[in-house]
């Protein structure tokens, strides 16, 4: 059975699920991609296929980029060019945008957009903001590696590149900046470029995938796994027991019989399967 990892690069206007249940017909076993991006987002998007569904936990905290446009001097409810407009407010100068960029860098607290799929109590933070009723979310410690300012790309709109950990919201960070500049602003193009090991350069387009050559594209697991491979392992781990080791405390790559098996795991002097994979 094939299983590995297809880099979609996803089209503006169609949701993520749209692209797993796509990637789900074209290969019919079971997929899951490894982190939404909304509909009006582009870029990458890995979609597991088959076993390789069961690694989500290891990408979970993975590193992602983003080219990004922002509008000032007004706003709009969602944070995106999909809401509402509302608010006005002056376009900052590039000089006020670059003096306030490095507040947004390193470990901050972000206050998700009201139209998010944050949880609260019990429900979406989309479905009460449309709903209509008043909801403040919790701010939330997220990672906000670089933030970069590229260029004014038009009379009150600039570009800028993030790369920022897991759970950051670009759409807060357009809000947080434009406030830092006492104005308000938006989120109005948003491409992600990298997820983790997934970069942009090597990704497909969903409409140049067919039953027929998907397989052609598909990433072995292996491959996107930072992980070295477990050395003659015992041959009782394939059978769920935990054998002593001499490795270094981490997580391996397994193989059995010359073919990729799945993940251990070493831990005080021993060690254990810790996803089959194959």
């Amino acid at each position: 059975m094939k299983t590995g990892f297809l880099n979609i690069d996803k089209d503006e206007g169609v949701s993520s699920a749209y692209v797993v249940n796509r990637v789900k017909r074209l290969t019919r076993m079971a997929c899951g991609h490894l982190g939404t991006l909304d509909p009006l987002a582009c870029g990458v998007l890995p979609v597991g296929v088959g076993n390789a569904t069961r690694l989500f936990d290891y990408f979970l905290g993975k590193t992602k980029r983003y080219s990004a446009r922002f509008r000032f001097g007004v706003t709009t409810d969602t944070l995106d060019r999909e809401g509402e407009l509302r608010g006005e407010g002056r376009v900052p100068t590039e000089e006020e945008l670059r003096a306030a960029l490095s507040r947004f860098t390193g470990e901050i607290d972000q206050v998700p957009p009201l139209y998010s799929a944050k949880s609260v109590n019990g429900r979406r933070g989309y479905e009460l903001a449309r709903a209509g009723e008043t909801l403040v979310l919790p701010p939330k410690r997220v990672r906000v590696e670089e933030f970069r300012l590229l260029e004014q790309t038009g009379e009150d709109e600039f570009s800028f590149e993030i790369t920022c950990g897991a759970g950051t919201y670009i759409r807060s960070l357009a809000r947080d900046l434009a406030e830092a500049c006492g104005t308000v602003g938006y989120m109005s193009y948003l491409c992600r470029t990298r997820s983790g090991a997934f970069g942009l350069q090597n990704a497909v387009k969903l409409s140049e995938l067919t039953e027929e050559n998907w397989e052609q594209f598909l990433i072995p697991t292996p491959s996107v796994l930072p992980f070295p491979v477990l050395e003659s392992p015992d041959e009782r781990i394939f059978h769920g027991v935990r054998c002593p080791s001499d490795a270094a405390e981490g997580e391996y790559l397994v193989y059995r019989d010359g073919e990729f098996y799945g993940t251990a795991c070493v831990s005080a002097g021993t060690v254990k399967i810790g996803k089959k994979l194959c």
